[in-house]
């Protein structure tokens, strides 16, 4: 086994699982790709790598820097676990109906969180941020939204990995959340395995669902725009928070302790394999189920836990 000289060199490469017994059609093959292995739990982490590493050859960043970022939990907690380690003071603005446990990881990675209005959800932190940015212009916001680090980390390895792990890869399944890594993915695979097909996961407009976003809701990521999104999508699918608690129980019945992002990524790819004739379907499990412990989705009663999921912003 390899001896690894720092934390960074844990981040990505990592493994991808064949889930086909979750498969509603058996001429269809399904792979998840275990972001949850990353050392915060999430697909997070590759993107805070790549924006610091960035904004670090730019020269924007020097010891003591304070770096300002909007998150639901996971880009906060793997900035500031790698903030930590570089010196960087870390603000999250967060907001204020995400888990316990994610503010808790912010917390002993020595983050400052900044709270917005629970009722705006995460297109409210991305607004409290900008204004503290622009009041604040000695503060760096690295924003992941608009950030080309974020699409490009995925170009350069979670679509290289995918394709060597699943070299018959036939459709890729990914949620719309700040939409990096169904492009940059989306991308690395259309151009090396020609015929790949791109499909996104979104909750209806107007409904949470762990770890998405609706673009008819109003904000659509820079990124998004930039990387060509509506042309990269080949279709989009609804996915709604019972469908998503169910996929994620499912997830758990083989092993997999996911966040409940991983389950509604599970629940587009099983749509998917629904409406092809065969294939291999790759999806991304985003991040590890500890992080939701407290919201009771894999204990609690069905129906309770899609009522809770209404209220709370687990991504």
């Amino acid at each position: 086994m390899a001896v690894y000289r720092c934390i960074d060199e844990l981040i990505g490469a990592t493994p991808t699982l064949d889930v086909t017994a979750l498969s509603p059609n058996p001429a269809v093959r399904m792979y998840a790709k275990l972001e949850g292995q990353n050392p915060t739990g999430s697909v997070k982490d590759r993107v805070a790598l790549a924006m610091l590493d960035r904004a670090e050859a730019e020269g924007r960043l020097r010891p003591g820097s304070v770096i300002l970022e909007p998150s639901s939990g996971n880009t906060g907690i793997a900035l500031a676990m790698l903030g930590l380690r570089r010196g960087y003071r870390i603000k999250i603005v967060l907001p204020g109906n995400v888990t316990a446990e994610r503010r808790q990881m912010l917390e002993i990675y020595g983050a400052e969180i900044i709270a917005s209005p629970p009722e705006q959800g995460s297109n409210g932190a991305v607004r409290l941020a900008t204004e503290l940015a622009r009041a604040n212009p000695d503060w760096t916001m690295l924003y992941q939204y608009g950030n080309e680090a974020n699409p490009q980390m995925h170009y350069c390895t979670t679509g290289p990995e995918i394709l060597a792990d699943v070299p018959d890869v036939t459709h890729f399944v990914a949620g719309l959340g700040t939409s990096g890594t169904l492009l940059g993915v989306g991308r690395y695979l259309k151009e090396h395995a020609p015929g790949v097909q791109v499909w996104a996961v979104e909750p209806p407009a107007g409904e949470q669902v762990e770890g998405l976003r609706s673009l008819d809701d109003g904000y659509v990521p820079p990124i998004f725009e930039a990387w060509g999104g509506v042309e990269l999508l080949d279709r989009k699918m609804i996915v709604r928070p019972r469908e998503s608690i169910e996929a994620t129980r499912m997830l758990t019945a083989q092993g997999v302790f996911s966040g409940i992002s991983g389950g509604a990524a599970l629940a587009g790819a099983r749509k998917a394999a629904d409406r092809i004739d065969e294939g291999a379907i790759v999806f991304v499990v985003c991040d590890h189920g500890w992080k939701y412990l407290s919201v009771g989705a894999w204990t609690a009663d069905l129906e309770d836990a899609v009522a809770h999921a209404e209220n709370v912003i687990y991504f």
